[in-house]
């Protein structure tokens, strides 16, 4: 019988008993086995319950009554052939018509786009066998290892392609389709292990390497320490010219041989400047005795001898045909060594000895610095016409001290770099064409000459009192990228070689030293060498 039908037989025996106690006894009793019935029923509609969400999260087989997914109604609503299975080791090739979507809504009169081709998006491939296979080898995870067993991995190999036609360790759960892409150029991965990382080509920089020591030292014996005077000069020829008291030497740099150029007559005269022209084959000599000689250096000849100055001529520049000098008197004079009259010009801005003198790369403008203090820019001097004060272009007077260091700036015709003695010490960056100074720097050091490494963008300065070295500076920022010591003495001048690559500075220690600080990388040399033309001059033209 039934539960219910002995919960009735019990109730109507409470009813007709007579005693009221018995039938509150019994009621008591009916109630809690209610209340027990009631509690077993919970427990097992929720064990049930658990059973039910237990087999409908096991992945070991499929779950029948679920819904269709999207993309199989599409695949099957559709003409063409369906997915081709998944095997395992191998890529497989997704190929689905394009099904397109109703081209109109209901309502709306609005185009829509086709759908992509393969249904829907990050929707991976799944084949049903692979799927089991992957159940498998999970609950195999959680099994002990049987050591017992002797079967090797190639013996489960041939049994797992004799049994499901392909090995079970390479069945794969998901399979995404397309090449990975490639990560972006300097992407360096973090977890990557320290001392196995390689730096990318995009982190790597470059830094060339400057020697602390002179590439060659050469004896300037009886060289006259003469801060306002010009005695070291490099040709274009490679031939390095130097002034030893009353005597001119050349030392050819390709060759190491040394000339004797010339000598003056009286033991008490001295040579004050040399300058030689673009192309190499001559050489201006000022002297003592207040005359400019050219010299041809092949014949070793003089061509002839200039005078037009009333004190010795302590500066030169060539400009062309003309070259200018500068004299102790404070005046410039610009000789053309084509004619028999070669005085064609006096400057006379300055008021004590032009110590400084050089003309601009394109032959533009003439900078002058003198005893004085002042940096002074003149115009190309025109033939036939004597020059005077009023063609001054620029007249600058920040510098305190005597300003014998000038250097145009070979990539920007219109830079001047410009350094002060002992009293101001300065190096000073002008814009000719608006006359203001671009920047200064305190160098705490008497600059005596200047000149700009193309090969670098550099600036180089060489010193006297008190550091007696030569630094290269960056350019335009002026940071120190390097210092060259080696002289006992102040540095009295220094000049560029023809190729740009090294540095040649004399000082009063009676030495020159080459400092080969700016050779360049031989793949941009190699380039640059093509892009170079031989140029002529008009100096070959007759020089009476």
């Amino acid at each position: 019988m039934s539960a219910l039908w002995h919960l009735n037989v019990v109730a109507s025996y409470a009813r007709n008993s007579k005693s009221r106690e018995r039938q509150e006894f019994v009621l008591l009793c009916v109630s809690r086995f209610l209340d027990e019935v009631y509690e077993n029923v919970d427990k097992m509609a929720q064990f049930g319950f658990e059973n039910d969400i237990h087999s409908i999260l096991k992945l070991d087989m499929p779950i029948t009554n679920a819904p269709m997914a999207r993309w199989q109604r599409k695949a099957s609503s559709s003409n063409t052939s369906a997915l081709s299975g998944l095997s395992p080791g191998k890529s497989a090739n997704v190929s689905l018509s394009s099904s397109k979507t109703p081209s109109k809504t209901p309502g709306k009169n609005k185009k829509q786009t086709p759908s992509k081709m393969g249904g829907d998006r990050f929707i991976p491939t799944r084949n049903s066998k692979q799927m089991d296979v992957a159940t498998f080898l999970l609950t195999k995870e959680n099994e002990p290892a049987d050591t017992n067993t002797s079967v090797t991995s190639e013996t489960q190999k041939a049994w797992s392609v004799s049994l499901n036609g392909y090995n079970v360790e390479d069945a794969k759960i998901l399979h995404l389709g397309g090449k990975p892409l490639n990560a972006p150029e300097g992407y360096q991965n973090n977890l990557k292990v320290l001392y196995t990382q390689t730096a990318t080509p995009a982190s790597i920089k470059k830094s060339r390497y400057i020697s602390s020591t002179p590439d060659r030292i050469l004896d300037a014996p009886d060289l006259r320490n003469d801060f306002y005077l010009n005695l070291l000069d490099w040709s274009s020829r490679n031939f390095l010219a130097v002034a030893l008291h009353n005597s001119v030497y050349l030392w050819d740099a390709t060759q190491g041989d040394i000339i004797l150029l010339m000598k003056m007559e009286r033991e008490e005269d001295y040579i004050c400047s040399l300058s030689w022209t673009k192309e190499g084959s001559y050489l201006a000599v000022g002297t003592s005795d207040c005359k400019v000689q050219l010299w041809d250096v092949e014949n070793q000849k003089r061509l002839r001898s200039m005078a037009s100055h009333t004190a010795r001529v302590g500066s030169l520049s060539w400009n062309d045909h003309v070259v200018s000098s500068g004299s102790r008197s404070g005046h410039i004079h610009h000789h053309d060594v084509r004619v028999a009259d070669h005085h064609i010009g006096t400057l006379t801005a300055h008021t004590q000895e032009v110590c400084g003198l050089k003309w601009s790369p394109d032959g533009r403008y003439l900078a002058s610095g003198g005893n004085d203090n002042l940096v002074c820019i003149w115009p190309r001097a025109q033939e036939g016409s004597a020059g005077n004060d009023s063609q001054l272009i620029r007249c600058w007077s920040e510098h305190q001290g005597a300003v014998k260091a000038l250097a145009w700036c070979p990539w920007q015709p219109n830079i001047l770099a410009s350094g002060g003695g002992t009293s101001d010490r300065h190096i000073r960056i002008w814009n000719v064409n608006s006359g203001s100074c671009i920047s200064s720097l305190d160098t705490q050091s008497q600059i005596s000459s200047l000149v700009f490494a193309p090969n670098y963008k550099e600036l180089v300065s060489a010193h006297g009192y008190a550091h007696n070295n030569v630094v290269v500076r960056k350019y335009p920022s002026l940071s120190k990228v390097a210092e060259l010591n080696g002289h006992d003495d102040r540095v009295l001048s220094l000049t560029l070689s023809p190729d740009c690559s090294t540095v040649a500075t004399v000082a009063a220690d009676e030495t020159i030293r080459l400092w080969k600080s700016f050779e360049m990388d031989p793949v941009k040399k190699k380039a640059k060498e093509r892009m170079v033309k031989s140029t002529s001059s008009v100096i070959h033209q007759s020089i009476r």
